[in-house]
């Protein structure tokens, strides 16, 4: 994820100044509790919302499989959740941060699974692990866009373990569709999706109240990873990625509360929207002028997106995402790949 703060044109307003402590529930409103569960990453938390349902609460995330992750769990069972139970485990999306504990949380209370069927389905094939022939495929899409051989086996290696943080998941799960309406406790929530970030990523909007649980679609400060990965080397999750953006838009006012999956609730929906559709303009536009210089690779380009030192889990994500944004540009007829070798790389489109 990249921080976007740069590039903001104004001020969201944010009703809390600061995030709550690991463990600490924090009323975002009647019936509303927020907490933060630790991710061992340069991104080092992940939002949890837990809804009054009846004589419980329903669930939103869930945090990563790791020992912190469960401690701090352990110590809201043992303290400000003592003797409550959990409803529901509704999951956003598949990413492990999200899902890594919906397994353990749903067998501990006996609590079902909510999601859409690309997060359970593509959660379940991941954990399944990958052959040989997969594995030499992930090298393969690495370093036919330039990525030295050295470099890809490590990203693709800490990959597949990343992914690999998650529980493992209960046999049945209630698929949540767009537009559905899910009742929890004494609101009702229309079920929207967005793509791009993560397939069909769940978000409910509560349009009595104007809120939303946008999990990774919309956070401050950040844009969430938009990535290109080996078993969709030619996928448009970025042209995905901002017709959601403009989906919620139309959906949903501007004073909408948002609640995202990382970092700060806040208002200012349809502003924080525009700048994220900015922020990967902005980020094309620079990917257009390189390969006008000289051909480029996406290992080429991805310095020039992320100029900082990356280590091979950062890697991975800067990689998949420049890739998302050379993908667009193609899609747009603006630049073209073309195959020497080995590998592939990018100029301008030609005319004609």
């Amino acid at each position: 994820m990249q921080d976007t703060q740069a590039t903001a044109k104004g001020d969201l307003r944010f009703p809390f100044e600061d995030m709550p402590a690991y463990g600490e529930l924090r009323e975002i409103a009647e019936g509303i509790l927020w907490t933060r569960i630790p991710l061992p990453y340069q991104l080092d938390h992940v939002n949890i919302f837990l809804l009054r349902d009846g004589a419980g609460w329903a669930v939103i995330d869930t945090g990563i499989n790791t020992e912190e992750a469960i401690a701090t769990w352990e110590g809201l069972f043992a303290g400000p959740l003592k003797g409550q139970i959990i409803t529901r485990v509704i999951v956003t999306h598949y990413h492990p941060d999200h899902i890594g504990l919906a397994g353990w949380l749903c067998e501990r209370f006996d609590a079902p699974l909510l999601t859409s069927y690309s997060t359970y389905m593509g959660s379940k094939v991941i954990s399944a692990g990958s052959d040989e022939g997969m594995t030499r495929n992930h090298f393969d899409f690495y370093t036919r866009h330039g990525m030295s051989a050295e470099i890809a086996g490590v990203v693709a290696i800490q990959g597949n373990e990343y992914l690999r943080r998650v529980c493992r998941l209960p046999v049945t799960f209630l698929r949540l569709v767009m537009p559905d309406v899910l009742e929890i406790g004494a609101r009702r929530f229309r079920v929207l999706t967005g793509d791009g970030h993560a397939p069909e990523q769940v978000m409910l909007y509560c349009e009595e109240e104007k809120l939303l649980f946008a999990a990774d679609q919309v956070i401050e400060r950040i844009s969430p990873n938009v990535g290109v990965f080996a078993n969709e080397p030619n996928g448009d999750p970025l042209g995905h990625f901002l017709r959601s953006l403009r989906l919620m838009r139309s959906e949903m006012p501007e004073d909408t509360l948002v609640l995202p999956g990382h970092r700060r609730p806040f208002f200012g929906l349809h502003q924080r929207s525009a700048e994220l559709e900015d922020h990967h303009e902005e980020r094309c536009d620079r990917i257009r002028a390189a390969c006008a210089e000289a051909p480029r690779t996406v290992a080429d380009l991805v310095p020039i997106l992320f100029p900082r030192k990356l280590d091979p889990h950062q890697m991975s994500f800067a990689f998949t995402e420049t890739l998302a944004h050379v993908n667009r540009l193609i899609r747009r007829g603006e630049i073209e790949s073309v195959t020497e070798g080995q590998q592939v790389f990018n100029i301008p489109a030609r005319q004609g």
